[in-house]
């Protein structure tokens, strides 16, 4: 999150072009979008801890990369060229990491598990746009730095997880492409599990406004880059909140009702901050709008990892974050894109109305999916 920040505000001061931050998320959202089908088969057949340890070290570098463009004055197309090889090292860590967690927790705490995985995941994007923000008033080779400090200590800390053996037979597929296969089809053949991550992909796809948040800073609300941290920080207070309440009282029932809910405050929320010209209100419609989304990302991860066997996980988790990357990273380069044309505030309020349509159409497309009652439906 700080090297976010970081490269968000850089790129736009070289280049002042909404275009280009669209751009920052395109780079790290092709490499995913090319190699996490093979990815997850890698994390279903390999050491999934080694796998996530060798991707913190790869983001470790790109950290360093990025302070030598920073220290060599580099231009834009430098900093997208680095990012590839962040999308890189998501695109294989993101599929190992999710699929550990069902590894080191019970499934009778599993749900439990994954709120309170959340929260303290959410505690460090609270965390680090505003150290992010405040460390780029020193430099942002300095905001570099410490982020290159962080991958070290996480790839450190991977290697003393503690993971319980599979009980689960393995893929008898012979080749990469069928064992992928085997994947799709299992998804093709789960329709809550398949309406529940699209609905996450098209929803933030549309409605996204984090990489329009530089914008909004500099040029509508006017609050600088310590501003900035506090915004980027906004969705990820609000995430932290609901999952601290879902660690404690978890979802029991209208799982899927409260989903489609969740999606449209998303979107409500959107439109509001769209408009606003308050920074105080801006702050609050972004902690709203987190707080929705950690809603629909606990039913979701629920979902997944208790409706997938354990020697399907990591090709089911890479589907999931690849829908979740493409929402993100794809999401950015379109509210760049956007944005480009319409200018920034257009650009959210589409994005907004966009959000609350796609809960209309997967109501419709999904019906199981808004009938679900209770996460443990979904069990195999």
């Amino acid at each position: 999150m700080i090297m976010s920040v970081g490269v968000g505000w850089q790129v736009y001061e070289l280049t002042g072009d909404a275009l280009a931050l669209g751009l920052v998320g395109l780079a790290q959202f092709l490499p995913m979008a090319l190699l996490s089908w093979y990815a997850g088969d890698v994390a279903d057949r390999f050491d999934r801890r080694a796998i996530l340890g060798a991707a913190y070290l790869c983001d470790a570098l790109v950290a360093l990369g990025l302070i030598a463009l920073t220290l060599s004055g580099a231009e834009e197309w430098a900093f997208y060229a680095i990012l590839v090889l962040f999308g890189v090292a998501r695109a294989f860590g993101g599929p190992a990491g999710a699929a550990l967690l069902p590894r080191i927790a019970t499934p009778e705490v599993l749900p439990k598990a994954i709120a309170w995985s959340s929260t303290t995941f959410q505690f460090a994007v609270i965390g680090g746009p505003a150290l992010g923000g405040g460390l780029l008033i020193l430099g942002a080779d300095v905001a570099y730095a410490f982020s290159a400090l962080l991958f070290a200590g996480a790839l450190i800390a991977t290697q003393f997880l503690t993971i319980r053996p599979s009980l689960d037979e393995g893929s008898q597929a012979e080749t990469a492409w069928e064992r992928v296969l085997e994947g799709v089809n299992f998804l093709r053949g789960k329709p809550v599990i398949l309406g529940a991550i699209s609905l996450d992909l098209f929803a933030v796809l549309f409605g996204g406004v984090t990489a329009l948040l530089p914008i909004f800073a500099k040029d509508v609300l006017n609050v600088g880059p310590e501003g900035l941290g506090l915004l980027r920080s906004a969705p990820a207070a609000g995430a932290a909140v609901m999952s601290l309440w879902l660690g404690f009282r978890p979802l029991n029932r209208k799982v899927g009702a409260a989903m489609f809910s969740a999606v449209a405050v998303y979107g409500v929320f959107t439109l509001v901050f769209a408009f606003s010209q308050s920074f105080f209100l801006s702050l609050t419609c972004l902690a709203v709008l987190g707080a929705a989304d950690m809603i629909s990302v606990f039913i979701r991860q629920s979902l997944v990892q208790l409706g997938t066997p354990d020697q399907m996980r990591g090709r089911v988790s890479a589907v999931n974050l690849l829908f979740i990357g493409a929402s993100n990273e794809l999401g950015e380069f379109e509210s760049g894109l956007m944005a480009a044309w319409l200018g920034a505030v257009n650009a959210a309020i589409v994005g907004g109305v966009g959000t609350i349509a796609v809960v209309v159409v997967w109501m419709a497309l999904f019906p199981d999916l808004r009938r679900v009652d209770k996460i443990e439906q979904t069990t195999r």
